[in-house]
Parts: C-alpha cells; structure tokens; sequence
C-alpha cells in the first residue's frame, strides 16, 4: 500500500505464538466475545490484536480442535489434582 509502512517489525517464535493462542482459548470465556479476549492479550504482549487474530486463526485451521482438545486435558487435569488434594 502505497503511503503506508511499519516503521518496525516484530517477530515473535512460535512458542510464543503458541502460548499466546491458548491464552485466547483459555480466557474467551471471561471477556464478551473472543474478539474482546483478543484485544486485551495482544494488548499485554504488545502485538496488534489483527496479528493476534491471524494467529487464532491460523491454529484454528491448521490444528484444528488440536488446542482446545489439549486444554480440555489440561483443564481436567487440574480438576483431578485439585479433587485430589480436597480429599487427600
């Protein structure tokens, strides 16, 4: 586009891509839509919520319900450890 540039570039590793993503997933839920959730994680990790976006996206389509299957194990797992220790 012409008159249009970004005056600096961030790259970001995949990890952090990564992470960040699950951050999505895991805290949608608290925010009134995931557009919202987008917006304050890219806020906190100093990307544009349009990257953020792409990357939801991006894991979406590639992973598929990858993610969110391994944060439902992850999310149980946790409720077991903590069953666990309520009743230990």
């Amino acid at each position: 586009m012409r008159g249009w540039s970004h005056e600096t570039s961030t790259t970001y590793s995949p990890e952090v891509r990564e992470r960040t993503v699950q951050l999505v997933f895991e805290h949608q839920a608290e925010h009134e839509s995931q557009w919202v959730a987008i917006c304050s994680i890219a806020d906190k990790i100093g990307c544009t919520a349009e990257t953020l976006r792409r990357w939801v996206r991006q894991a979406s389509a590639t992973l598929g319900c990858g993610i969110r299957k391994r944060l439902m194990r992850q999310r149980h797992a946790a409720r077991l450890a903590l069953a666990v220790s309520l009743y230990s």
